[in-house]
């Protein structure tokens, strides 16, 4: 059966993690059966990454502020994640699945596949955000926020 999605309710999640007059800096998208939908979207880290289980697949798409005392502004991560626990054919699925995603989800600094927890280091995802954003001429300031 084909995977369908609530664009609607993504694209209003995804806005909102891009609005800069949002707290919102994390939304997190599941399946639920063959549909992909908002599971939450949120402010804190550590709820952010209480999503992400061994047996789940989902994507997430964050906000980072990155950059130093000249110049700093938003850069964000689009994450699939495929749980070690998941089979092969739903992990299979989650290639073409993700291109559904990508209607709504457009715009990202970096894109990343995870399955392990580690792969999701906040400072791991920041360095990637300031590799990503290129000339960082400060003493540096990065934070989730």
């Amino acid at each position: 059966m084909a995977t369908t999605c609530d664009k609607e309710g993504i694209r209003q999640a995804y806005e909102s993690v891009r609005d800069d007059k949002t707290e919102v800096n994390w939304a997190v998208f599941k399946y639920d059966g063959n549909k992909i939908e908002v599971a939450n979207t949120g402010v804190d880290y550590q709820e952010f990454l209480s999503h992400f289980d061994d047996n789940e697949r989902l994507f997430g798409y964050l906000r980072m502020y990155t950059g130093d005392e000249l110049s700093k502004r938003a850069k964000f991560a689009f994450i699939t994640w495929i749980g070690q626990g998941v089979g092969a054919i739903k992990r299979a699925k989650v290639s073409i699945d993700k291109a559904i995603i990508k209607e709504v989800i457009t715009s990202f600094a970096i894109e990343f596949a995870a399955s392990d927890l580690g792969d999701l280091e906040e400072q791991q995802i920041r360095d990637l955000m300031i590799k990503a954003g290129g000339a960082n001429y400060g003493n540096g300031t990065s934070k989730i926020n």
